[in-house]
């Protein structure tokens, strides 16, 4: 299906998809693919959201892996996002809409980044309207139909 006629060369855009692809920017994807509206498009081995596991979501917002101080929550300062970072996460669960666990998504949640889970066909459409809106997603698209 053709989502958008033109398209800004300059952001990355969801220009079709189908049941087992994607086509961002006029290319075909028929992996699982992560992007913003500007930077590189990065493919992913995943196969279905059971492989989205919470590491994999604080490595594409940026975020460090660090050993906080068990008492650090007495601190006034909230943790601190890394420059650039999504207000919200929409990710594409393929055909099917898939929840993630909490254990998943509760770390982005606790910073105020935004995760929202849908049909591939809903995210991306929902990515098209964010970020002509120009505001900071990023999305994590699975084509085609999760279960084998």
């Amino acid at each position: 299906m053709q989502l958008q006629k033109d398209s800004n060369p300059a952001l990355n855009t969801v220009t079709a998809y189908g049941d087992d692809y994607l086509e961002i920017n006029r290319v075909r994807f028929r992996t699982a693919v992560s992007f913003t509206p500007e930077g590189p498009i990065r493919s992913l081995e995943l196969v279905s959201p059971a492989d989205i596991d919470a590491a994999l979501l604080r490595g594409l917002v940026g975020l460090q892996d660090t050993h906080r101080d068990p008492l650090a929550f007495l601190d006034d300062a909230p943790p601190t996002l890394p420059p650039g970072a999504p207000e919200v996460v929409l990710i594409g669960t393929g055909s099917r809409h898939t929840f993630l666990p909490p254990a998943v998504t509760s770390a982005l949640l606790a910073l105020g980044i935004g995760i929202e889970t849908m049909t591939t066909q809903a995210a991306a459409r929902t990515y098209n309207i964010l970020m002509s809106e120009e505001r900071r997603v990023l999305a994590l698209l699975l084509p085609g139909d999760p279960e084998p």
